[in-house]
């Protein structure tokens, strides 16, 4: 495919269709936007301190490997946070990131394939799912497969059920958990039944964990510990975190990926050349950042309460998500409840269409994001509140 067909393989993005959607529309009310996911938090003292501290940083270019105290502060986490027993080796397993988004765009470059099982290679991610996805594959050369996430498979992509020729072909898998949009949960069989086929047709798990550490009822099975204790190591696994979603601070851009030894070595030798260092002040703002929980439990008990006060606003028009911090609502028709929503009450919302892909071509309705929207609980709680009360009214 050309690159002005790649380009074409890739529509505008969610927010721009949302956009030309709403227009010129006029809302009856004041405007409140639950659209985007921008968990904008208070920045906690200690990050102030590690940025104005290690400003003299600036002076100097970033290695790619990180510093020795964030390389330190990430290894700790992470063997820490998914009770690893040191088998993080921060020197051979851990890389910072420009923000998980850039990590989960630059990696499959590397390790694309200029061909696999005999034909164009293929990368496969849920569907919905994250725009940069798709937009990596695109860029990558390989060919995108969008595996749908429903309600009847528990909104998260079944992989083991492709076919057998396609599976062949499959260079990576994205795969998020708590997912967005729908703050669905993989346990360890979905993990290790993943890792399993990851094995048998020899290709990369890319598991965006980003949301990792907001969760309501009881911590997420993650990847990292269910492929240790499935293979012994981190074998054709690299996950991502995020300090955008663990601390609420998505203008550090900053977060890491983890994972297999080779991968990493080779994911480390590629950014050398592309240049996509972390700033010195920012790894140390970042070190400090993973090595506290306060913040981060004060910001997972302040989403518990705003889904507390939406089951409440909502009751059983919503299902309650196993983490994240987004409604997967169920309205009918998305792209038209998105539209009343803010003509008539000023809310501001994403149908969820606009994050999936039609399953039969020419088919809206195919779409397994066609009839939801995705409300994100962001705001603060009065805020939200008010919002998701004004939609009841038109529920």
């Amino acid at each position: 495919m050309s690159f002005d067909g790649r380009l074409a393989a890739l529509p505008p993005g969610p927010f721009a269709r949302l956009a030309t959607l709403l227009g010129d529309v006029k809302p009856q009310q004041k405007p409140i936007t639950l659209a985007i996911g921008d968990p904008s938090g208070t920045v906690p003292d200690f990050v102030r301190a590690a940025l104005n501290d290690s400003a003299a940083s600036f002076g100097n270019y970033p290695a790619i490997a990180g510093t020795q105290d964030w390389r330190a502060a990430a290894g700790e986490w992470l063997n820490s946070r998914f009770a690893l027993n040191g088998a993080i080796d921060a020197e051979k397993h851990v890389l910072p990131l420009n923000g998980t988004r850039e990590g989960l765009f630059s990696v499959l470059f590397p390790f694309m394939p200029e061909t696999k099982g005999g034909g164009r290679p293929i990368v496969a991610m849920p569907n919905p799912f994250y725009q940069c996805y798709a937009a990596a594959v695109l860029a990558s050369g390989a060919e995108p497969l969008y595996v749908p996430a429903l309600k009847e498979n528990g909104f998260l992509p079944d992989f083991t059920s492709l076919p057998r020729d396609v599976l062949d072909r499959m260079a990576a898998v994205y795969i998020c958990s708590p997912s967005n949009p729908e703050g669905a949960v993989a346990d360890e069989a979905y993990w290790q039944a993943l890792f399993t086929l990851a094995e048998q047709h020899d290709f990369i798990v890319l598991a965006d964990e980003c949301y990792a550490d907001i969760w309501f009822d009881a911590p997420p099975a993650c990847a990292l510990p269910v492929r240790l204790a499935q293979s012994g190591g981190f074998s054709r696994l690299l996950s991502f975190h995020s300090l955008s979603k663990r601390s609420g601070l998505p203008g550090l851009r900053s977060g890491m990926v983890a994972g297999c030894g080779k991968l990493i070595e080779a994911f480390r030798a590629f950014r050398n050349v592309a240049g996509p260092t972390v700033p010195g002040p920012v790894q140390a703002a970042s070190a400090a950042a993973w090595r506290d929980e306060a913040h981060v439990t004060a910001g997972r008990l302040a989403y518990a309460e705003k889904l507390t006060a939406a089951q409440a606003i909502l009751g059983d028009r919503m299902t309650r998500p196993g983490g994240g911090f987004f409604l997967w609502l169920d309205v009918g028709n998305g792209e038209e409840f998105a539209l009343k929503a803010w003509r008539d009450q000023g809310v501001r919302l994403l149908p969820g269409a606009y994050m999936g892909r039609e399953i039969s071509t020419g088919k809206t309705q195919s779409n397994p994001g066609f009839s939801y929207v995705r409300v994100a609980l962001v705001n603060d709680l009065s805020t939200i509140k008010t919002a998701l009360e004004r939609l009841r009214e038109i529920l």
